[in-house]
């Protein structure tokens, strides 16, 4: 991920600034006397299990699990990240 370096000043003085870098996808390293205190990132998804899911599914779906649904849930997983 990449990352921006801000010191605690600046991001105290324009935490929008800081928040709108986050939301652009980097990270956020809050410096103290150029020493990192903090680190501002986005936070993670909640996540579901497979469980879950499926309870989801409309009751007139067609969707199976076959011997390919493991590769084709890795795939997406990595198509996401």
């Amino acid at each position: 991920m990449l990352q921006v370096h801000m010191s605690e000043a600046e991001v105290a003085a324009n935490f929008e600034a800081a928040l709108e870098k986050v939301r652009q996808g980097l990270e956020v390293i809050v410096e103290h006397e150029h020493q990192p205190i903090a680190v501002l990132r986005a936070a993670e998804p909640p996540r579901r299990k497979i469980s879950e899911c499926i309870a989801m599914l409309p009751a007139d779906s067609t969707a199976t699990i076959d011997g390919h649904f493991a590769a084709d849930v890795e795939a997406a997983v990595g198509a996401h990240r």
